[in-house]
């Protein structure tokens, strides 16, 4: 059955924000220019732009960025409700650093036109993360069925490792969302191969959003580099390349597809091969004696 979602993936840039109403005009004039699609994905870590409002000192200091940015949590999410509800659409927001503890995990939360529907938080830290400032893993993949389809979020780094998206895939997930932060285009390619690899094995679509360009303010999101992009299994029914859409590497803006997911459940019956039906002979396999 026919069921066609028009998707947005953001290849989005920082800037140095003088005040909460220059963040609310460019998200406001983002989303707008989005508006014609179903769901759109901005990428991970794009919250920390905010860290500027407190000033240079604060965006140059690893810990002070991060508590800055979560101080502004609250405010992103009204506005991203409310943007969501004006134009009728499903918008992952940009992730950042949440505190419910004494050290932030690193969450992306999703909207619909009734609200905020969840959040997912990234499952496994980068080295980073883990060694420089210290944002912690929450273990714990969520799926959110919502009139676009039945979503799951693997934040940057999670989307390399296969289980993760098996999991996903196991439980009917139909696109998977993967916002992401990379440094080096060698960075950016592990993300976009392990995202089409996920494509691939689970015959779903996959969104890769990234942040893109150079920071001179702040030391954790210094350097971005990245392509937007949407993905879909080379299995017959989707482009042969497997990439449904792809934007310029570095180039600000949205990268636009509609994508047919009942294509996924045909992919997954009656694709030229069935990765996602033959997973579990890769599960029986193993080191011959």
């Amino acid at each position: 059955m026919t069921h066609l979602v028009r998707i947005a993936a953001a290849a989005y840039p920082f800037d140095w924000l003088d005040d909460f109403d220059a963040y609310r005009a460019k998200i406001t004039e983002w989303v707008a220019d989005a508006a014609d699609c179903d769901l759109l994905v901005f990428p991970e870590y794009g919250a920390m732009e905010l860290a500027s409002l407190g000033g240079r000192a604060v965006a140059a200091d690893l810990e002070a960025s991060l508590h800055e940015v979560a101080r502004h949590e609250p405010a992103r999410d009204a506005l991203h409700a409310e943007l969501a509800a004006r134009h009728g659409v499903h918008i992952l927001a940009a992730s950042g650093p949440h505190f419910s503890g004494p050290r932030p995990v690193n969450r992306a939360v999703l909207y619909g036109p009734q609200g905020r529907i969840g959040h997912q938080d990234k499952q496994i830290m980068t080295r980073f993360e883990r060694e420089d400032w210290n944002v912690i893993g929450a273990p714990g993949l969520k799926v959110f069925d919502t009139a676009v389809g039945r979503l799951g979020v693997l934040i940057c780094y999670d989307a390399e490792f296969p289980l993760l998206g098996r999991i996903l895939a196991e439980a009917g997930v139909q696109i998977i969302l993967t916002p992401s932060c990379t440094d080096t285009v060698a960075g950016y390619n592990r993300v976009r191969i392990g995202a089409m690899a996920r494509a691939l094995e689970s015959q779903c679509v996959v969104v890769q959003s990234p942040t893109v360009g150079d920071v001179d303010w702040s030391p954790a999101i210094d350097e971005n580099r990245g392509a937007a992009a949407i993905y879909a299994p080379a299995d017959g029914f989707w482009p042969e390349s497997g990439v449904v859409a792809e934007g310029g590497m570095d180039a600000p803006g949205w990268v636009k597809a509609t994508a047919d997911l009942g294509l996924v459940a045909e992919s997954r019956r009656n694709g030229r091969v069935l990765p996602f039906l033959h997973w579990a002979e890769s599960e029986g396999s193993g080191l011959a004696g």
